[in-house]
Parts: structure tokens; C-alpha cells; sequence
């Protein structure tokens, strides 16, 4: 029998996972560890782990990014299987990776220093070990082509936000200027904003209006394959 157990090589599997974080100043982040066993200890790393035998990948992913940030139903989407035969020097390894959004103020604070993580910039972002270079380039493509296409990116933002927020979260992960009344035209022609009573005065003596996502409309437009081009 050409095929059986008994005779296929065995590999790992790994999963590792791109979180990305908005900072109204900074622009689109990314969260980074410093590794913490050979090889490539104390070189920068997305954050990762092994699939257990009791788990499916989606599973795997979702305990690793709890472990990183204490945060629960993250938005998180299966990116690309990296199978190279030589991206792990100790193992055949191959990986699958996820992209998670998370709002930078939900996340544990604690749990990040525990595990001597760090927030960069996307484009301040050092080297990486491995293949995980490619792994955030692709996975800020994906990001940039979602985008392009649809409204994503909620989970980047506060549950109450300025329009001015919203916009300098496009610009960031699209890395282009977008016409501001274009912009705000094309947003508010979704109907996927709650307009509220709220004002947020640091900005101005007259303040910007604040809002938030109404998720269930986004989900029935989804429904019907909306799209928009920013």
C-alpha cells in the first residue's frame, strides 16, 4: 500500500497570527513579541503557536490571540498556508496565518508586558524571523484590498467615534489621502452609521458629533454582496 499512517512523513503545524491595532496618531500598528526560545530567541515575531490534537485551526488561532491580549471574539480572517520546506530551521513546519483587528485600548495591558510585546508602526516595523516578513506584507494587502471594497476595520476603533477617526483609519490602512467630503458622501450613503447626540469637544469649541457602527445593518448588506470603492 503506497499510502498509509504508519509510512507518511510527519509534520508540525503551526499558526500564526497578524494583529493589527489603530492609533489616531500613529496610524495602522501592528503587535510584535520578542521570541522567547531558540531558535531566534529574543528577535522580533508575530505572534504564534502550535496546533494541539484536540483543536481545529480556527480554535488554535483564537486561543493563541486570547493568550497575547485577553481578548475575546476578535474579528479574525485565515490569510495563506506557508509550506516552504525550509521557513523553520529545527522542523518541517508549516503555518497557517490569521489577521485579527482589535481596538489598541481593549487589549491587556499586563499580559503584553508579560510577554515583552510591542506596538510598530507598519511602517516602522523591524525585521522579522522566518518568513514572517511575508506573512505581515500579505496580510496588509489582504487588509488594503478589503478595504478598497467594503467597509472593514470597526474593530479598529472605539465604539464611539469621530468621522474624523473613521477617515484617518482609511487613509492608514490604504496609505493615500482620501477627499474628505468624497469620503464622508460615501459613508454615510451605506447607512451603516448611528449619528448620536454625543459631541466629542477636544478637537473644537463646537465639537464633532460622534458615532457608531450599526453592525446589523453592515451584516444585511453583506448579505447582499454591497460593495463601494474608496
Amino acid at each position: 500500500m503506497l499510502n498509509s499512517y504508519s509510512t507518511v512523513d510527519k509534520v508540525i503545524l503551526a499558526v500564526d497570527c497578524i494583529i493589527f491595532g489603530f492609533d489616531e496618531v500613529d496610524g495602522l500598528k501592528i503587535l510584535l513579541i520578542k521570541r522567547d526560545f531558540e531558535p531566534e530567541r529574543g528577535k522580533w515575531s508575530l505572534m504564534g503557536g502550535f496546533l494541539k490534537k484536540e483543536e481545529v485551526l480556527d480554535d488554535a488561532a483564537i486561543r493563541v490571540l486570547n493568550t497575547y491580549t485577553g481578548l475575546q471574539d476578535i474579528y479574525m480572517e485565515q490569510l495563506y498556508t506557508y509550506s516552504e520546506i525550509d521557513r523553520d530551521p529545527v522542523e518541517r513546519t508549516i503555518s497557517v496565518a490569521y489577521y485579527a483587528l482589535i481596538n489598541i485600548e481593549n487589549h491587556n495591558a499586563e499580559l503584553i508586558q508579560n510577554y515583552h510585546a510591542k506596538w510598530f508602526s507598519v511602517s516602522e516595523v523591524p525585521k522579522l524571523i522566518f518568513d514572517h516578513d511575508n506573512m505581515l506584507e500579505h496580510a496588509i494587502r489582504r487588509l488594503r484590498y478589503r478595504t478598497s471594497m467594503r467597509p472593514v476595520g470597526f474593530e479598529l476603533l472605539p465604539e464611539k467615534f469621530k468621522m474624523s477617526q473613521l477617515l484617518k483609519l482609511y487613509e492608514s490602512i490604504l496609505d493615500k489621502k482620501i477627499d474628505k467630503r468624497n469620503f464622508i458622501s460615501k459613508i454615510n450613503s451605506l447607512d451603516i452609521l448611528i449619528k448620536l447626540d454625543e459631541k466629542d469637544m477636544t478637537s473644537s469649541r463646537k465639537g464633532s458629533f460622534l458615532y457608531t457602527f450599526d453592525k446589523e445593518k453592515y451584516d444585511a448588506k453583506l448579505l447582499n454582496n454591497f460593495a463601494v470603492n474608496f
